[in-house]
């Protein structure tokens, strides 16, 4: 067993001074607050639940820097990711997955929600393992030392009654029928989860949901919802109807579904997610950098849509900013404050999140619990003077004050460094094996 001294730590009650938590296994035995230390090891500062960055796309990585050196939209930048992904092999895709999750683990996540379908190589050619690009997205994970939500995604079309482009077609199995022949070949374990996604109603033909949704039961099930204005206009032509509506038409939509953006939503759009208990993933600081718009956040929770958190493109890799982002956004639409509280925030970025992906018994500081603990540094430049209280976390830390970060009960940063992995210098070589 280990021990470890929190100076204060977020509980589900609030926060509690001077807590000491004892682990075994992997999971917290006991939680006790107004404890002496002994001979614990100390950790200072705030110390939260680990976070679950509930969508990545971990090869969009590599094009941080490169993107915003012009104008566009969406689609533009769509075809410089293109470009990234079709240089990707098992092994570079490996190095690369690796470094990025060792950026998440820094900032304070222990939990990953990776959607994926980069599944072939060039030209839709199998592998020798069908599930090669899968595996080395799992290695990279446990050598990072984060848990991962392997989201395998069916992608079989290049848009609405529209034909693969030569990139997508390293994306597609098929039909979905053979997309889940191929995902049945994957097997989970204590620390990855195998899930299922649809890329979008743009990426899966409407009579083919219903075969994704269906294809793992009880797992995870995720899809992008409504991203742009264009997806939704092609899905109305096509099916005359909203791809909420269509998600709804065909089983997609419950309580184990996350839908992924939700920005350009109509009334009936919302009422249906929220009846559902479907989560809304929101992945704010990609929406604003892809200039997608601001999604409706609190309509959304108001209906019963829980909010949930990711860094998508990784234009920048920080929970905390996603979470403030969140209420900010709502206050540029409604020139109002207050829409959302930093404790209902926390929520999504912790127990919400790890919910969506799989990890039922994380997110917690509590016994029974998987032990993640995230301390957070109360003396830096951005959170010295605020009073170390969840308003701190999430309205003025970043990913940079993360200290300290134990998952899964094995200590993976330590004073802001990772104790395994040069994150920086792996980012730089694995991001210019793939972009030079």
């Amino acid at each position: 067993m280990t021990s470890y001294w929190c100076s204060s730590a977020l509980l589900p009650t609030g926060i509690a001074e001077r807590v000491l938590v004892t682990i075994a296994d992997g999971r917290f035995a006991a939680v006790e607050a107004d404890a002496d230390p002994g001979d614990a090891i100390r950790l200072n500062g705030l110390v939260l639940p680990g976070l679950a960055n509930c969508h990545s796309h971990a090869f969009h990585r590599a094009l941080r820097g490169r993107t915003q050196t012009e104008r566009g939209t969406f689609w533009t930048w769509r075809e410089q990711m293109y470009a990234v992904a079709s240089m990707l092999t098992p092994e570079t895709y490996y190095q690369l997955a690796r470094a990025v999750y060792g950026e998440m683990v820094l900032a304070g996540i222990t939990a990953v929600g990776e959607f994926h379908y980069l599944h072939h190589a060039p030209g839709g050619r199998r592998y020798d393992d069908p599930n090669a690009m899968g595996t080395a997205l799992i290695a990279a994970a446990r050598d990072a030392g984060i848990r991962i939500a392997l989201l395998d995604t069916c992608y079989v079309a290049g848009g609405i009654d529209q034909p693969l482009n030569s990139v997508q077609e390293r994306f597609s199995d098929g039909d979905a029928a053979t997309w889940a022949s191929r995902v049945s070949l994957l097997t989970g374990s204590d620390d990855v989860v195998i899930g299922a996604a649809a890329h979008s109603v743009r990426g899966v033909p409407q009579d083919q949901l219903g075969a994704v949704a269906s294809a793992l039961p009880n797992a995870p099930l995720h899809i992008h919802l409504s991203e742009q204005v264009g997806e939704n206009a092609a899905c109305l032509d096509a099916y005359g109807r909203t791809p909420a509506q269509v998600l709804d038409e065909t089983g997609f939509l419950s309580g184990r579904t996350s839908a992924v953006h939700a920005t350009h939503l109509t009334n009936v759009d919302v009422g249906l997610l929220g009846s559902s208990a479907t989560y809304s993933c929101f992945c704010p600081t990609t929406e604003r950098d892809l200039a997608d718009g601001i999604g409706p956040s609190a309509a959304l929770r108001n209906a019963g849509s829980p909010l949930t958190l990711g860094s998508d493109s990784h234009a920048v890799i920080d929970l905390f900013e996603e979470m403030r982002a969140v209420e900010l956004d709502e206050r540029l639409a409604s020139q109002e404050r207050g829409h959302w509280s930093a404790a209902e925030l926390l929520k999504a970025a912790t127990i919400d999140g790890h919910r969506s992906l799989g990890f039922d018994d994380a997110g917690a500081i509590a016994v029974g619990a998987r032990a993640d603990l995230v301390a957070v540094r109360l003396d830096s430049v951005r959170t010295a003077g605020t009073g170390g209280t969840v308003e701190t976390i999430a309205f003025a830390a970043s990913a940079a004050d993360v200290s300290d970060v134990i998952a899964g009960g094995r200590q993976v940063v330590a004073d802001g460094k990772h104790m395994k992995l040069d994150v920086a210098a792996e980012l730089a070589a694995s991001i210019a094996a793939v972009t030079e």
